[in-house]
């Protein structure tokens, strides 16, 4: 292949996902924007709460992943074998959905512990149950999404999640402000709105891909799961150590004010969606290399990857731009609070320094995810996130007195850092991969 064919082969493949991957996280989005209209403290409270599900959801995903470089380097003429991965995936995401749903209730009795202020740890509670109660469906969905991509399907799961996510809004408009004969449920009706719209988004994927599958069963390998939990723990866990460094920036930021906590969700619910389009390319990088592993073609897999981090370079640069120019005007759309406004426009500026470094280490994951190498990029970003991230932002922000923006200068850093070593491992690895 040329190169201008593998550009064009990951923007085919990673448009469709990056448009799913966009509805995941703009179920986020729409709850803070119409959250926000109704206050300080409710915004502040869905902040709060979603940053501990945002930890566990991004752990689903992740080790649902494990799916996808599986079923990618598989003759396709195997169809037993295919269907095993579906199978084993199915259980595995419905035990990990379960177990992430008993985990959010057992957090919930322990928010007031976490420094914030007493109202928005009240209000986060309820909330949080609702919202992880949805990660059941979701990590079902998951299976079938996985499926799917590693097929080279990514169209069928990104018709679904658009769905899903136009539906969560009209949800929300009926039980956040009690339209249309709902009753009015503000925080908790964004929740109950994720949750109906997630059980209806895995119901149609399942009769989706089901038409399309013969001879799916509802059984189970343990030999099998634990063969996907080996990938996918490690690609679970990746998601945690960074987004969890995120938390931590957010509970960090809850001890300034709520102000300064609602203004860091804003520029967070932003800088989100730009990630999650770059983890969509991380999702077609793990498709591409998995395909030519298969294929045992050293010199198209390392064109794959490294065409896959030119694309998100020139993507991330046009989104920091973006923030940049919009700084002012993007707060406007969640809060009328001239303070948090402010205080995100100044987030923004931030955010945009540190958005190639973002995408790099994002695809860096998935390159390295399709050559099954998970276990040394998971001790790469808890040393980034946790070890330099997290101690910088902290001295920045409270010994600094550079407040909200030192939280953020350290998660720069921490980005940075993780995105060099993830470029010098992909070169490293694929110039010597046994096939």
């Amino acid at each position: 292949m040329t190169l201008k064919e593998h550009f064009r082969k990951n923007i085919i493949l990673s448009l469709p996902v990056i448009i799913g991957q966009l509805g995941h996280i703009m179920v986020g989005v729409s709850d803070s924007i119409m959250v926000g209209r109704i206050g300080v403290i409710p915004l502040a409270a869905a902040t709060f709460a979603g940053t501990i599900y945002h930890v566990l959801m991004l752990f689903g995903i992740g080790v649902s992943y494990a799916i996808t470089p599986k079923v990618a380097a598989t003759d396709l003429r195997d169809k037993a074998k295919l269907l095993q991965f579906l199978q084993n995936g199915f259980f595995m995401n419905l035990g990990l959905g379960l177990g992430l749903f008993a985990l959010a209730y057992l957090a919930s009795h322990f928010l007031n512990y976490f420094g914030q202020e007493e109202s928005v740890a009240k209000a986060a509670g309820p909330y949080l149950i609702i919202m992880c109660g949805s990660l059941i469906p979701l990590m079902i969905f998951q299976t079938f999404r996985q499926y799917a991509e590693g097929l080279s399907d990514t169209f069928s799961p990104m018709i679904v999640s658009v769905f899903a996510n136009l539906l969560n809004v009209f949800f929300n408009y009926m039980l956040i402000y009690g339209k249309l004969g709902a009753p009015e449920l503000g925080l908790n009706g964004a929740g109950l709105a994720t949750l109906l719209a997630r059980v209806i988004m895995f119901s149609v994927m399942i009769w989706w891909v089901r038409k399309k599958i013969i001879g799916f069963e509802w059984k189970y390998k343990w030999s099998g799961i634990k063969e996907l939990l080996r990938i996918g723990v490690p690609s679970g866990l990746q998601y945690v150590f960074e987004v969890g460094a995120f938390a931590t920036a957010a509970i960090m930021v809850g001890w300034i004010s709520a102000e300064a906590l609602a203004a860091h969700n804003i520029a967070l619910n932003l800088a989100a969606i730009s990630y999650m389009a770059a983890t969509g390319l991380a999702a077609a990088s793990t498709i591409r290399i998995g395909n030519q592993m298969g294929l045992k073609d050293r010199r198209n897999l390392r064109i794959a990857g490294f065409s896959s981090f030119a694309l998100v370079t020139v993507f991330m640069a046009f989104c920091g731009l973006t923030f940049i120019l919009l700084r002012d005007v993007l707060p406007a759309l969640y809060i009328d609070n001239d303070v948090v406004q402010t205080t995100a426009a100044s987030l923004l500026i931030i955010a945009a320094a540190f958005q190639i470094s973002d995408g790099i280490q994002a695809v860096g994951l998935g390159v390295l995810r399709g050559l099954t190498d998970v276990r040394v990029p998971t001790i790469v970003t808890f040393v980034a996130y946790w070890l330099i991230a997290i101690p910088i932002g902290y001295w920045f922000a409270f010994h600094g007195g550079h407040g909200v923006q030192g939280v953020w200068y350290g998660l720069s850093i921490g980005l940075t850092i993780s995105g060099v070593l993830h470029i010098w491992r992909f070169n490293r690895l694929s110039k010597k991969v046994a096939f």
